[in-house]
């Protein structure tokens, strides 16, 4: 099953070790999900987790780029041929979403479910990283 991590994914398991957003991206790579990017959503991880705010406590903006890199080499690169803008409030959430949509993802993981509240109707589901990580662990 493919699925797209928001932003807001990255950020949390920067911020914790110890919730739900850490624990799925520890999972990865991963025989039960296999995570959907785009180049747009790409880029946008590495300005949003570049800012030092975002880094890790020790964290460089260097380690941070091999970390981003490590990621997307584990993702399926998504090409997206149809925009389906404006859907959603914010345009960084329009692009998360035609992520989802060209790729056949079934969730996009978020902590900000009402920004994706519209989805459903494209037949994606947004859901929270700790509602996501149950799921997989229901779903064995």
């Amino acid at each position: 099953m493919r699925v797209v991590f928001d932003t807001s994914v990255l950020v949390a398991a920067a911020r914790s070790r110890n919730g739900a957003s850490f624990q799925l991206l520890s999972m990865l790579p991963s025989p039960r999900f296999e995570l959907a990017l785009t180049i747009p959503m790409y880029t946008e991880w590495q300005s949003v987790m570049t800012r030092a705010e975002h880094m890790p406590p020790g964290a460089s903006v260097d380690l941070t780029m091999r970390y981003l890199r490590y990621l997307a080499s584990m993702a399926h690169l998504q090409d997206v041929h149809f925009l389906w803008r404006p859907f959603l409030s914010y345009p960084d959430d329009d692009m998360v979403l035609e992520c989802a949509v060209a790729s056949g993802s079934q969730f996009i993981v978020t902590h900000n479910i009402r920004d994706f509240r519209r989805v459903e109707e494209l037949k994606v589901q947004a859901i929270k990283p700790a509602d996501f990580l149950n799921l997989m662990r229901t779903t064995s």
